[in-house]
Parts: structure tokens; sequence; C-alpha cells
């Protein structure tokens, strides 16, 4: 035989929640979230290296090269190729060179004080 509660028994009721039980609360929660999130990151970053370390290890460090490379084209300069600036002669005309000693100006000015 079930017992049924007289419909007007008195029930307990709930105990207020005191808000600076909930403040604790959400603060706990936050930091355990937190903690939680840096020891996934950590353990994410420790999966990359091994990952890293392993895939050296392995690679052949000296390695053929699968294709042959191409020899080198000659350089061209673009611009004279279009006609756009003169050719430049391969040589550059010689300076002349001055006879005797080069000294500076001098000439009739005024003069400094």
């Amino acid at each position: 035989m079930a017992l049924i509660p007289h419909p007007e028994a008195k029930r307990p009721t709930a105990e207020p929640v005191n808000p600076r039980n909930a403040e604790v609360m959400q603060r706990l929660r936050v930091g355990i979230g937190g903690i939680v999130m840096v020891l996934l990151v950590v353990g994410l970053a420790n999966i990359i290296t091994d990952r890293v370390l392993r895939t050296e290890q392995t690679t052949v460090p000296q390695a053929a090269p699968t294709v042959e490379p191409s020899p080198a084209k000659p350089a061209s300069d673009p611009l004279s190729d279009a006609g756009v600036v003169p050719d430049l002669p391969e040589q550059p005309e010689a300076e002349p060179v001055p006879e005797g000693p080069v000294l500076p100006e001098q000439g009739e000015g005024a003069p400094v004080e």
C-alpha cells in the first residue's frame, strides 16, 4: 500500500538562493572551464610537436629531385625589347682625363667676412 501525502501537508520549501553563493558557483565554473581549455590547448600543441618530430625523422635529407632543372633563361630587359627605352651601348664612353692637377675654381667675388 502506497502512502499518499495529505494535500494540506506542508511541503519543504527550497532555501532562498544567496547571491553570494551564485557568484561563487559562477566563478568556479569559469575557472574550471579555463583550466580545461588550457589543458586541451597544451595537449593539442604536444600532439602537433610529436607529429612534426616524427615527420622530420622519417624524411630523407638528401632526396634526389624528381624533375631535371631547366636551364636558366638569359636575363632580358623587357623595356628595351618593347622599344620604350633606347638601347644602351655595351661599353660606356671613356671620360676625358684632364691634364695637370685639378684645382678649385678661383674667381673674383665678394670677400667673405
